[in-house]
């Protein structure tokens, strides 16, 4: 896909997923802003067109990088809300504040970066979510992360109703996606319908066509890339699985 000369603003693009996508769009002939609590220097390479360091809980440097992105470009394309982190839930003892700060972050973040754009997006704009398998399925523990992921998987299609004629909003929900490079298990790639681990690209390709005029109708949507690993009915004793207590 070409989107030469599109301006992408992403969140969360210094590691894993998100610079995974920044470096597509890039390759792709777009001019990336990202917005990461990390600093430059962690960016070893495929530096974005415009680099923020800030805290997506703190509203005032999501303004200060609104306005450095819209006094470069005048105007975005899309905008990719990927930054999210956890803090685990009831049984590490979460405190309100540490369940609040996920929330900021994980939907708040999301609702004021589209507020502060809204009105500079180009004709054929898109935002792209990125939530998690989390937001229908959990583990112990996981509160804060899986209300966030929760939380944007609904703000998404309010968002595409809003924006209705204006804006296109989809979300994308990973699942099990290698963000580091290590080996794994057999058994951990045999699990999957489609033996193997999810690839950072697998998302960074979705969140592209998303973007794309190709994906014109899809609008509101969530849409699960986790080779089929949601789709598994897990019984005790069922193909070999067993449940340990």
């Amino acid at each position: 896909m070409d989107f030469t000369g599109k301006v992408v603003v992403i969140t969360g693009g210094a590691k894993g997923i998100g610079r995974s996508m920044a470096e597509h769009f890039q390759a792709a002939g777009a001019r990336t802003a990202v917005m990461d609590i990390l600093t430059e220097n962690t960016l070893n390479s495929n530096l974005p067109d415009f680099y923020f360091t800030g805290d997506l809980k703190a509203e005032q440097d999501i303004q200060l990088f609104v306005a450095e992105v819209l006094n470069r470009y005048g105007k975005i394309d899309y905008l990719i809300n990927n930054a999210c982190f956890s803090n685990k839930g009831l049984l590490s003892g979460c405190s309100f504040e540490a369940f609040d700060e996920v929330l900021r972050v994980g939907v708040g973040a999301p609702y004021y970066l589209t507020k502060l754009f809204m009105e500079y997006f180009r004709e054929g704009g898109a935002i792209v979510n990125i939530a998690s398998t989390r937001a229908a399925m959990s583990q112990e523990d996981t509160e804060s992360y899986s209300a966030a992921k929760g939380g944007i998987v609904a703000l998404t299609h309010a968002m595409a109703v809003s924006l209705a004629g204006r804006v296109r909003v989809n979300c994308i929900s990973p699942g099990w996606i290698d963000t580091t490079g290590e080996e794994f298990s057999k058994e951990d790639k045999e699990q999957h319908p489609v033996k193997r681990i999810g690839k950072t690209e697998d998302i960074a390709k979705l969140a592209m066509y998303l973007c794309s005029e190709d994906s014109g109708f899809i609008n509101g949507e969530n849409i699960t890339i986790d080779g089929g690993m949601s789709k598994r009915m897990i019984y005790h004793k069922d193909e070999g699985w067993e449940y340990k207590g």
